[in-house]
């Protein structure tokens, strides 16, 4: 029996330990530098909302969420309010790059730099070994600083720990979640934040984000000690995601075959990738912007229809099926989150608003404003 499961093991170390060093190899070629951007420079974490000046407010609420352009991206888009996107890797610290990649092709696409990486550690992507309460906290804290419900996007073990989030922010788990600010790194006192939109005080318990996703989520990663309360949760989505996509690959040991259904009023949509797509390297998508006829390719892009890529390179064949469903998916809420900011401050009228814990009173009074500019408004205090 030693001398037939000997060959077995070291083959399966052999392999693991390819895997290992493919996932560098790959991650290193996808991570090539970033060219300077010539994307509006955006705030990582603005003190309150940052309203648009009229002009680029009117060229926002005149685009169709469902029909963005490379151009809208970059002439109006790039240029207004952003949502925080929250990027969560797959697990063992190797495959940490493969997410990274993922940046990269959101900056590459033209989506602001500052509002991927934390505003604390400067990171691109965050661990799902980490807390979840302390994600949904850090939620909370961008969305009453902007007015803008962050994005997630997860891969593998980062999938489940996106909705283990949403989870979180519907009080599965506690009926109370702390406020977690990232630059301090600190969990807060409070477990209420004062909505951007109603001036009111209200728990971070129930807030939603508008878009998340994961891909390769279930499978093997269901071994994983910290993941164990997911196995009756994985699949049912809460009402706090306004619109969430599962990606699933046939065949996948390691992330299974995950198919989601929602548990109330979030759209919920399962997609099935092709059999060839790898688990581990779905996210490696940093290069795909910088092909001409592949970029093309992902702005046309829609959810519905056929979807031809056989005239596509290669080693973009490989991924891009995930990247524009996911990138289509950005736009369209980037787009809805900027309407909604635009009309609601149109629409407002002046009333006596709660403070954050610790501000003046200063904050709801006429002397403190914010002031319209060329592209972004800036606060003045």
């Amino acid at each position: 029996m030693t001398q037939k499961t000997e060959p077995i093991r070291k083959r399966n170390l052999r392999s693991f330990g390819v895997s290992l060093l493919a996932c560098a190899v790959l991650a290193g070629c996808a991570l090539q530098p970033l060219e300077p951007s010539e994307v509006a420079q955006h705030p990582a974490a603005p003190a309150s909302p940052i309203i648009p000046a009229r002009d680029l407010g009117d060229r926002l609420l005149t685009l169709d969420p469902d029909h963005i352009t490379d151009a809208d991206v970059r002439n109006v888009l790039a240029k207004g309010p952003t949502p925080r996107i929250m990027l969560l890797y797959g697990g063992i610290y190797p495959v940490k790059p493969i997410m990274q990649s993922f940046g990269y092709f959101l900056v590459r696409m033209g989506y602001p730099e500052s509002r991927i990486r934390d505003p604390g550690d400067d990171d691109w992507s965050y661990s799902p070994y980490e807390d979840a309460a302390k994600l949904a906290g850090i939620i909370a804290w961008d969305y009453e600083r902007t007015g803008l419900r962050p994005m997630m996007i997860g891969h593998s073990q980062g999938g489940m720990q996106a909705v283990k989030v949403l989870h979180e922010l519907a009080g599965h788990f506690e009926s109370a979640l702390h406020v977690y600010d990232p630059i301090k790194g600190q969990y807060e006192a409070r477990t209420t934040i004062v909505d951007p939109y109603t001036h009111k005080t209200r728990p971070v318990v129930g807030l939603s984000v508008s878009y998340a996703s994961a891909v390769g989520a279930g499978g093997a990663t269901f071994l994983m000690p910290n993941q164990w309360v997911m196995v009756d949760k994985l699949q049912t989505i809460p009402n706090t995601v306004e619109e969430f996509t599962g990606f699933a690959i046939p065949i996948d040991l390691l992330g299974g075959d995950s198919h989601y259904a929602h548990n109330g009023t979030a759209r919920v949509r399962n997609v099935d990738l092709p059999a060839t797509y790898s688990h581990v390297f779905v996210p490696a998508v940093g290069p795909l912007p910088e092909n001409p006829e592949v970029r093309a390719w992902i702005n046309d892009y829609t959810p519905r229809g056929e979807h031809d890529t056989s005239m596509l390179p290669v080693e973009a064949a490989q991924h891009v099926l995930w990247a524009a469903d996911v990138w289509y998916s950005i736009k369209k809420h980037w787009c809805l989150e900027a309407q909604r900011l635009v009309r609601e401050e149109r629409s407002r009228v002046p009333t006596q608003s709660a403070s954050r814990p610790g501000e003046s009173a200063k904050r709801d009074t006429p002397e403190v404003h914010l002031r319209e500019a060329s592209g972004m408004a800036q606060p003045v205090r």
